[in-house]
């Protein structure tokens, strides 16, 4: 998959993934009566998370192994903070994050792009760091005897340490309506996460857009795979009726859907 390329920022501010979406400057006039249908509200993590939040809150319900190595899709991503964070805390081998709104796709590059550039300049404090202490090791005579197995800078020739990937090497956005896109049969994942997106499917494709979404997540998932699901509760649904007044599967249901649709066995069912 092609990379997209982009110009470094000059900014060197740290914020919260929050405050980091407030701050992306906007180039485009929005209109203050902007409709979301689909969700895909702006600043999205900052309403959800709050500003001041360091991390997003369903990251520590996480866990490891879901993640560590692994091939990743997120579905409705919006502007990717959580996409990105994933990466960044569980190190995937890959995560792909999509989203219907191509601006959302714009800020998930450029919030891709900040993270980047913040590890750039932790990583040469770190290797800046460390050959000072090396230096200060050697000239004070301490740094002379090495077991056997060690190298000349005391580092065990048959440990190398690892190379971190980049996460501009792990992590990519794309533009797609998942439910009418065009199946991708090459494609698949260890991992799939759907999280605050089937009420808004609901809302625009009714029951057969969301039976839709669980069978194209089914055939994307690995024999053995984990599909991590966050419904929104009904009474959510009141708020957004104009969207659609099609009657719907409630979701508490959707265990039993998917069961039906296909077996639940190859899913990690979780109600956050």
């Amino acid at each position: 998959m092609a990379k997209k390329k982009w110009k470094r920022e000059e900014s060197e501010e740290k914020a919260t993934p929050a405050q980091e979406m407030n701050n992306k400057p906007n180039n485009k006039r929005k209109r203050n009566n902007q409709v979301f249908p689909f969700g895909n509200y702006r600043n999205y993590y900052g309403y959800r998370v709050g500003r001041d939040v360091e991390e997003d809150p369903r990251l520590r319900i996480f866990k490891k192994e879901w993640f560590e190595g692994k091939d990743c899709l997120d579905i409705g991503c919006n502007s990717g903070v959580v996409t990105v964070d994933i990466a960044k805390k569980y190190n995937c081998g890959s995560i792909l994050g999509i989203d219907i709104d191509s601006d959302r796709i714009e800020e998930a590059y450029w919030y891709l792009r900040k993270v980047v550039k913040m590890e750039s300049g932790e990583k040469k404090h770190r290797t800046d760091s460390s050959v000072k202490a090396a230096a200060k090791v050697n000239s004070s005579g301490q740094g002379d005897t090495f077991s056997s197995n060690e190298g000349t800078n005391g580092i065990s020739k048959d440990c190398p340490p690892p190379m971190k990937r980049d996460l501009s090497d792990i992590v990519y956005f794309q533009r797609e309506n998942f439910v009418q896109s065009r199946p991708h049969p090459d494609k698949s994942f260890d991992t799939i996460l759907c999280l605050s997106v089937t009420k808004w499917i609901h809302l625009n494709w009714g029951d057969d857009g969301l039976i839709t979404l669980f069978s194209r997540i089914w055939r994307l998932l690995r024999s053995g795979g984990i599909f991590i699901l966050e419904p929104q509760p009904w009474k959510s649904y009141e708020n957004n009726r104009q969207v659609s007044e099609v009657s719907f599967i409630p979701p508490p249901l959707f265990s039993a859907l998917l069961t039906l649709a296909k077996s639940l066995s190859i899913f990690y069912f979780c109600l956050f």
